[in-house]
């Protein structure tokens, strides 16, 4: 099978073929792609932060493929197949844009889709996937009940929140409560995403930038190191903090990346 441009038809039959003669492919399960399909999201989000467009092409097929292999194993299972994924998707992005399909406009829109969401949840948190990085949904479990009332009335009451967990991990550290101890770390984590998402700021995405921001001002102090033909574990904690500050101040100007 050669061809000069292949097609989404072209894919769902190798993806067939592939089920029936290769026997890795033949071995997997729902359960047993579920890792890739977290892995292929992330390397898609990492090709985005590149901004190289080939990269980022190989990334979605990569991601697509395991969308056509869950579909594939669930036809075998009689349950549905890739037209129907196709078919359910197409008809929700229609009923959520009446307002392209339809007449109404887009704020009418979004709070008659909330609604219909809210009243077919048997529960507020349904839909939330439990696998989603922890301060995602966490933040996501607090704009639901958010939506119901169940919500700080201004930030000063979420300082004071962050300072009552802070107070209480203190007292767990005193008495040498391990389990207790992670449990308040916990606590006060949640009341940060409480904070971020109450100043309309992504959690997630403020912890990356963080740690971006960690690895270039260390990889700072590992260039330096280098240069001075030093070992890390030979450097003192003032020197390492020294070459820490000069990399936030380049970090500032711009010139460090």
């Amino acid at each position: 099978m050669s061809k000069e441009k292949y097609s989404f038809e072209d894919l769902i039959k190798v993806m067939e073929e592939l089920r029936k003669k290769c026997p890795w492919d033949r071995e997997q399960t729902h359960e047993s792609l579920k890792k890739y399909l977290i892995e292929e999201a992330y390397e898609v989000l990492d090709a985005i932060d590149s901004k190289d467009d080939e990269k980022l092409k190989e990334e979605l097929g990569d991601l697509l493929l395991q969308v056509v292999f869950h579909s594939q194993i669930a036809k075998e299972r009689g349950a549905f197949d890739i037209n129907d994924v196709i078919d359910t998707l197409v008809k929700k992005l229609i009923e959520r844009h009446p307002h392209v399909f339809g007449c109404a406009n887009p704020e009418d829109v979004l709070k008659n889709w909330e609604k219909k969401k809210m009243e077919k949840r048997k529960s507020i948190f349904e839909g939330i996937p439990k696998h989603l990085p922890a301060l995602m949904r966490s933040q996501k479990l607090q704009d639901r009940t958010s939506q119901v009332g169940f919500d700080f009335q201004d930030i000063s009451q979420v300082f004071e929140k962050i300072q009552e967990e802070i107070n209480e991990l203190k007292e767990s550290l005193e008495k040498g409560d391990r389990e207790n101890i992670k449990h308040e770390i916990g606590d006060i984590l949640t009341a940060v995403v409480e904070l971020a998402r109450f100043v309309n700021v992504d959690a997630e995405e403020a912890l990356q930038e963080a740690n971006e921001r960690f690895i270039r001002r260390f990889s700072y102090i590992e260039k330096k190191a280098k240069e001075e033909g030093r070992k890390l574990e030979d450097m003192s904690l003032e020197e390492m903090d020294k070459l820490w500050m000069e990399a936030k101040k380049l970090e500032e100007q711009g010139k460090l990346s």
